[in-house]
């Protein structure tokens, strides 16, 4: 019974969101900020899962400026946890097929979001090199997932090239944000569902590395989330202990 609430609850204040999300989006249309806007309000939701979410954003966080954030992609419960760490004036890259969810596909367009054709992929390098663009011309940073899918409790998976491409064209520094594992801890028949943290690290200078070691850079990035997820992940153990 207790699912069944949280799932209908849930699925209201979403609805309500997009909806909302879109009229603002309207008024502001295409504006970078709306969509950390609107991901903060999914953000919010935590509670209703049964989580206590922890926020921790970098030192000097709003003096980054133009930059790729990169963060772990688990599972769906993403939206109320980590999606709580998307900055102003920052965007995010997804699969055109996103664009044919009810009431969320109009809102990620409408929000200023960029689309991306995982299926050709000549034409996503191309976008990348366009997302590099619209990083310099527009002054917004990125928000993306490296891994590509969700990991669903498979540790971090391995880091696709395109953030770090897009890095090194736009001249912009990558954040990690990463957010300790939530695979398995969440029953939605329960009332506490435990605690999660989402992290905002150091920014990582891009200009370390070039075109010719990509792949050493995403592995030196890939390294570091790594080892701090397992630290959060063994600091919530100790606090259960």
């Amino acid at each position: 019974m207790l699912k069944l609430l949280r799932i209908i609850i849930v699925v209201f204040l979403c609805i309500v969101i997009c909806i909302f999300g879109t009229i603002y989006s309207l008024i502001r249309f295409k504006h970078p900020s709306n969509a950390g806007v609107v991901a903060r309000c999914f953000g919010r939701l935590y509670p209703l899962f049964g989580l206590q979410v922890e926020h921790r954003f970098a030192k000097d966080v709003d003096k980054v400026g133009r930059c790729i954030y990169i963060a772990n992609h688990q599972n769906n419960y993403d939206m109320v946890t980590i999606s709580y760490m998307m900055m102003p004036r920052t965007v995010t890259v997804g699969k055109k097929s996103l664009i044919w969810i009810p009431f969320f596909g109009l809102l990620y367009w409408i929000t200023g979001n960029i689309f991306i054709d995982r299926e050709n992929r000549s034409k996503a390098h191309n976008t990348m090199a366009e997302v590099a663009k619209h990083i310099i011309n527009d002054n917004v940073s990125i928000f993306m997932f490296p891994e590509g899918t969700r990991s669903r409790g498979r540790g971090l998976l391995p880091f696709k090239t395109g953030a770090f491409h897009t890095a090194l064209a736009a001249g912009v520094p990558v954040v990690p944000v990463i957010c300790s594992s939530t695979h398995n801890q969440i029953d939605l028949n329960r009332w506490h569902n435990g605690k999660v943290i989402c992290e905002m690290m150091e920014p990582i200078d891009s200009a370390q590395f070039s075109k010719d070691n990509v792949r050493a850079f995403a592995e030196h990035c890939h390294q570091i989330m790594a080892q701090r997820l397992a630290e959060l992940d063994a600091e919530i153990a100790a606090e259960k202990a």
